[in-house]
């Protein structure tokens, strides 16, 4: 089934109900959504030359947008590769290459950095800026047919870092996504007609899969003004759209609560926290439950099983009378109903209760592969297991807690950030002979970058220099906020650097 039909099924049962917001006013009804999605496609079809199966992405900060082009891209029955906003033009021409993308969407604000990406990505015919009048044209002419689609057919190519320093296209099918939208509703909550969503993580990410589920059951969609996560402005929001849900990272979390303009919030505005991306602080989850009610909900996943490994629910966070209550807090809750998670060694072996081991998961949200990349397919799915890379142990009533990252990746505010893809830069600059990137434990974002250089003899470089190579290489969030010039790595035996060395100096 084309994911499209969650759009359709809703422009018939709530036909005059607010689809999309923009700010504090209505924008589309989910009836005029579904007619401007419908005509959109035909202008991907006819006057684009697109066919179903091609690939289109956006670059696009929070808009209302973002979401008429996602449906007009499946409704027509083509692959939607959504961006994340804040790439470094270097690394938009990574994905819009190797995605083979015909056609892109951007804001203004990321018309220029587009324009110079698609140098390098030949495949790219056009760029269409979503408020000039190629776009508004779009919505002029003849509705087309939605086109059929396989549940197996690529819907959505989610771009996630890789450990090898270049990112790794997660191919999300129309059957990954339906899936992922009704586990949704049996894990996490089953929103009402006329509440909301307020879109503050970026789209492209976490809070466009939350679409999903919003869309199906008539929910108004709710993006800021200002495209971003302002707390003051996301407050506003929640009182005008109320009986909202919402994604934040645990950072953006604690933001909220710290605010002064918190007790501003009206009962009844806020209905559902999920939080994920990172782990968070059992204390920051206390004072939040003190600060705004059982309103709570983690999610564990990856791009290549989005939303969908483990959850704590709202009810588990609550249970402040259980034995284990902030044991279980600090775990990232039980398996997923639509999946089957395991921690195994590294024979694939389960580990017994209580064992640390790596953590696997099958189900029908586990993605089809990696884009044109079978040898990382190989590496990760395993006879129908994705191998997640990240490091975790089970207790004897299901609950998962994360132990390690076996990939060194580095969460800085939510945000997955690889190490091998900063070394990669800094190896740029002549005077560096080698260096190991590691994550540095911080109070507010989880984590942040530190940098460990080695020169080379009679060689010298600064801070500044090596700020200013990563600015001109990868996005400003990725760079460094330390380094460290040290006269050698720690190394075993093998050669193999140390990390873990590393961050305990830290």
């Amino acid at each position: 089934m084309n994911i499209a039909h969650l759009l359709l099924k809703s422009a018939q049962a709530f036909r005059d109900h607010t689809a999309l917001a923009r700010g504090t006013e209505p924008h589309l009804s989910y009836r005029d959504l579904w007619r401007k999605v419908s005509v959109m496609s035909t202008h991907l079809r006819v006057r684009f030359g697109l066919a179903p199966g091609d690939r289109v992405a956006f670059a696009m900060t929070n808009c209302v947008e973002s979401l008429e082009v996602m449906y007009a891209i499946w409704h027509a029955g083509m692959c939607a590769v959504p961006m994340n906003a804040k790439l470094h033009a270097k690394e938009f021409a990574f994905i819009l290459d190797n995605s083979g993308a015909r056609l892109c969407f951007v804001t203004p604000d990321l018309a220029v950095t587009i324009a110079e990406a698609v140098k390098d990505a030949l495949s790219v015919k056009e760029i269409v800026d979503v408020t000039t009048r190629p776009y508004t044209f779009m919505a002029v002419g003849d509705p087309s047919p939605m086109a059929e689609a396989e549940p197996t057919d690529p819907a959505w190519l989610f771009y996630t870092s890789g450990t090898t320093g270049r990112p790794k296209g997660a191919t999300l099918t129309h059957r990954n996504l339906l899936a992922m939208t009704l586990n949704y509703y049996a894990d996490v909550d089953r929103p009402p007609p006329g509440s909301s969503m307020v879109h503050a993580a970026p789209i492209s990410h976490g809070s466009g899969l939350w679409n999903f589920p919003m869309m199906a059951r008539g929910v108004v969609q709710v993006f800021p003004d200002s495209g971003h996560y302002d707390v003051a402005e996301t407050i506003a929001l929640m009182n005008r759209w109320p009986d909202c849900s919402i994604f934040l990272a645990p950072t953006m979390v604690k933001r909220l609560i710290e605010h002064p303009r918190l007790g501003e919030l009206k009962p009844g505005a806020l209905r559902l926290i999920s939080y994920g991306g990172a782990p968070m602080y059992v204390s920051d989850l206390k004072n939040a439950m003190k600060l705004l009610g059982n309103v709570l909900c983690q999610l564990y996943g990856q791009g290549e099983s989005p939303m969908t490994i483990t959850h704590l629910s709202r009810e588990m966070h609550g249970q402040t009378d259980h034995p284990r209550w902030e044991e279980r807090l600090a775990s990232a809750g039980v398996a997923d109903a639509c999946v089957e998670v395991r921690v195994v060694d590294e024979d694939g072996r389960p580990v017994a209760l209580g064992e640390v081991g790596e953590i696997i998961v099958k189900g029908e949200t586990v993605m089809a592969g990696y884009w044109n990349n079978p040898e990382a397919t190989a590496k990760s799915l395993r006879d129908g297991w994705l191998w997640t890379g990240d490091v975790g142990t089970f207790d004897e009533d299901g609950f998962l807690t994360l132990k390690d990252r076996s990939k060194d990746m580095i969460i800085s505010g939510g945000t997955n950030i690889y190490p091998r893809e900063i070394e990669d830069v800094l190896n740029l600059h002549p005077a560096v002979a080698e260096c190991s990137v590691v994550g540095r434990p911080h109070p507010e974002w989880g984590e942040d970058v530190v940098a460990f250089v080695v020169t080379r003899a009679g060689a010298q470089v600064t801070a500044a220099e090596l700020d200013r190579l990563c600015l001109d290489n990868i996005a400003r969030f990725k760079r460094p906020k330390d380094y460290k010039f040290v006269d050698a790595l720690p190394k075993n035996n093998y050669g193999k650097i140390l990390k873990t060395e590393l961050r305990t100096r830290l």
